[in-house]
């Protein structure tokens, strides 16, 4: 029983940092960009990099 509780609220832990990462990318990523076009696709690149550095982690955590 236990072991099914705590598999459930790591569950839950991990839908819950992958939004908040998610969500803090997509604002970082669209912060102001003062040199035009190319500078804010950088930082999309560089925010999909973090998340999937992020995932990558988290697949490696289990």
């Amino acid at each position: 029983m236990d072991r099914i509780i705590s598999m459930i609220i790591n569950q839950v832990i991990r839908r819950v940092i992958n939004v908040g990462i998610t969500k803090g990318m997509a604002q970082f990523s669209k912060g102001k960009a003062t040199g035009g076009p190319d500078q804010s696709a950088a930082g999309r690149d560089a925010a999909k990099r973090a998340r999937d550095a992020a995932k990558l982690t988290r697949r490696l955590g289990r």
